[in-house]
């Protein structure tokens, strides 16, 4: 396990940045033009960065993004 310190401005800009890696995934993942595993490989790592994202976000943003990660199930 690895600890950083952000300030809140890199914290707000590291937060923009996993969010709008979790909105391009979502995008691959709805490609209904990927096949299995690559789909399964996105998967995987939406998982990751959703956790690393769930450190930072509020409940209410975070459950944007869970949404995504249900219909995965």
């Amino acid at each position: 396990m690895l600890g950083m310190m952000f300030t809140d401005k890199e914290c707000r800009e590291f937060g923009y940045l996993l969010r709008k890696e979790l909105d391009e995934m979502l995008l691959d993942i709805g490609d209904r033009r990927l096949d299995g595993p690559v789909k399964e490989a996105i998967t995987k790592r939406y998982k990751i960065i959703f956790r690393m994202y769930a450190r930072l976000a509020s409940p209410k943003e975070l459950s944007r993004y869970a949404v995504g990660l249900r219909s995965q199930r």
